[in-house]
Parts: structure tokens; sequence; C-alpha cells
């Protein structure tokens, strides 16, 4: 892959031309409005008995030029693959997508020169400078001398990194390391930038520092930021959200959209005996609402939770149930998250079964259509 001099100085002015819109706002009127889309996209690989392993069925997304979007989803689920297909590393076996405007099947070649790719694990060289890193990098991708140089400059500024510029990488911290990473995908200035998991590994601090930092790369260059993250506190800075489980797009939309459609209060209650509480929850609670068990306690979803909360632990009381612990809080996306897969983020693979959708409303697509 070879990218020259002149490809980039026009992505990289196409790029500062880019108006950046604010979360929750509408896409730009003019065209084209779409950083990735994708329609009907597929991937399938051979198993050992010869039968085909979907890994990706059939996925419709849209992303937004200049927005930050989280791609969600539990081990397995299809996110990787994903990826792959859409930085034009793999092929799809169906469907279509086009990626900073150029199709990833027909024009491959063309979204890997628009697209910067930091991937989990870093691909770093331990033993050279952070000048020498970035200098590298952009010679692989067909600049000429002293292009690479003067956009070598550029982005340790952009990264607050120039007074390091001589470090070997291995002095670095965690977050200057990935700082420099960052700074290393946006030397040939990506239309799109693809982060997969971010901020593994760093501590809370040095998590928002990174943070901060790929907010203020969106505001100045209008940068289209894709990311995959387990943090889901991090996907609260981001402006939309889609979650995949196996190989399906089963929600997208903004954060504050997804939680309002959960619609209730999760009520919690640790009891001195939670199995009879249960059973006696289950007789005043309104018959379409499931009472879950769990290491928390009991809990159960209803409107203005707070409101329920006096009257429930009253009941247990003339029941012989002490209540020891109660809250009511409004919906999370860890709540979002479970809704539509049945499991934790945090916890893959529990078993649990789906809730049901909210009355009068569906799983696929909630508050994120513009």
């Amino acid at each position: 892959m070879q990218l020259h001099a002149g490809d980039d100085d026009l992505a990289r002015a196409d790029l500062m031309a880019t108006p950046v819109p604010g979360p929750g706002s509408a896409p730009p009127p003019s065209a084209p409005a779409l950083a990735i889309s994708a329609r009907g996209l597929v991937k399938s690989y051979p198993g050992p008995d010869g039968t085909l392993t979907q890994a990706v069925r059939g996925l419709d997304l849209d992303v937004y030029r200049g927005e930050t979007f989280a791609f969600l989803g539990p081990n397995g689920a299809g996110k990787s693959t994903t990826i792959a297909l859409l930085c034009a590393l793999a092929r799809p076996t169906a469907g279509h997508a086009t990626v900073a405007g150029a199709d990833v099947a027909t024009r491959p070649d063309r979204v890997r020169r628009r697209v910067g790719m930091l991937f989990q694990h870093s691909a770093l060289d331990p033993d050279l400078s952070v000048e020498q890193n970035l200098y590298i990098h952009a010679r692989l991708y067909g600049m000429r001398r002293k292009h690479a140089r003067s956009r070598t400059a550029e982005v340790l500024e952009t990264a607050e990194l120039t007074d390091r510029r001589r470090s070997l990488v291995r002095t670095l911290s965690g977050g200057m390391r990935r700082r420099l990473e960052i700074s290393r995908q946006l030397l040939h200035a990506p239309s799109v930038l693809f982060l997969d998991e971010p901020t593994t590994g760093l501590d809370p601090h040095a998590r928002a520092l990174l943070w901060d930092h790929l907010r203020e790369l969106r505001e100045r260059h209008g940068s289209t930021l894709f990311v995959t993250s387990h943090y889901l506190d991090e996907a609260e800075n981001c402006d939309r959200i889609a979650i995949i489980d196996h190989g399906r797009l089963v929600a997208q939309g903004a954060p504050h959209a997804l939680k309002a459609a959960i619609g209730d209060d999760r009520v919690v209650l640790r009891t001195s005996d939670d199995v009879r509480a249960r059973r006696v929850v289950r007789r005043i609670a309104p018959p379409d609402r499931l009472v879950t068990a769990d290491a928390d306690g009991i809990w159960l979803r209803v409107p203005d939770g707070s409101a329920w909360i006096p009257r429930l632990c009253a009941t247990l009381e003339t029941h012989g149930v002490s209540v020891h612990a109660a809250s009511a809080t409004p919906p999370t996306l860890d709540d979002v998250f479970f809704h539509h897969t049945g499991r934790s983020i945090h916890t893959p693979g529990s078993g649990r079964a789906p809730l049901p959708p909210p009355s009068g409303r569906t799983s696929a697509e909630t508050g994120g259509a513009r």
C-alpha cells in the first residue's frame, strides 16, 4: 500500500473542510453526509465440518461524518470482523459498504489510504524514538522526506509530545504511548479513524486524558471516530452507539435515547430472605413485570421506582421480611446492553435470556435515526 504526497494533501484538505456536528445534531446537509455506510454486510467462514459460520449477518450501519461512534458487543459478537471489513482488510461475503466515499470491495486501496486504524495492542517499536516511529510510518505511506518530517512535527505538537520526540518509546507512560499511536494514524490525515479499545490498560486518569485528546482531535480536524470499548462510561462520550450481538446489529442510537427506550427505573431490594421476598413482590408488582433475583438481591423495572420503594418495603415487613437496602436507579448503558443481548457487557455468556422489549417499542433502532 502506497500513499502519494499529492493524495495525502488532497485528503487532508478535504478533511479540514469537513464541518463538525455537535452531539445529537443532524448530519450536515451537504453530500456526502455519511463517513460509513453498510447494507446487508455478511462475512462467512467455512467451518471444520463443511458448514459456514457467519461472523457478520446482514449488518446495516450508518456513521455520519465528524461524529464519534461507539461499537459495542460481547466477545465473539462480530466487532473485529466488521472493522476488518470496513477497513478493507477482509472482503465481504455479501452486501456492500462504503467508507470515506470508497467501496471496500472495489476500491480497497482507496479505503486504506483514507482510514486510520488503532489496534488494541501496541504496534510501536519500543527501541526507536518517538520521532523515528512517526517518520518511518509516514515514509511507508509514500510521503516524501520533507513532507514526512513536517507531518511528524505537526502530529507531535497535536499529541503534546514535541518535548519527548527524541525519547525511546519504551520510556513513555501508557497514556503517552496511546497518544503517540493515535498520532501515528493521523499522519496521512484519515477521514475515518478506527480505535479498537483505545484505553485498554490505562488507569482512570490516563483514560480521561486520552478522551480529552480524542475530543480535541475531532474538534480540530473534523475526524470521524469509530470506537470499540468495554467501558460503558466511555460510550457516554460518543454521539451514537451501535450494539452488535451474534453478528447482527440489535440497537443503535444516541446514548440518552437508548436509555430512555428502556423506560422504567430499576428497583433493587436486599432483604433477609430474598427467595420469600421475590414471591411477595411478584404478587404486588404489575403483572407484565419480571421480578429477578441475582447477587445484588431482587429487582424489577417499574415507572417512578422511588415511589414504589415505600410500598414494597411496607408489604415485605408485613410478611416478616426485613429490607436491608433499597435503591431505584434510572436505566444505564449496561441495562441497555443487557436488554438487547441478555447479558452484561462485563459478564459475556452469562446465559440470561433477553428481556422483552418495552411495550410499543422495537429493539432494532431507537432514537438514532437522523
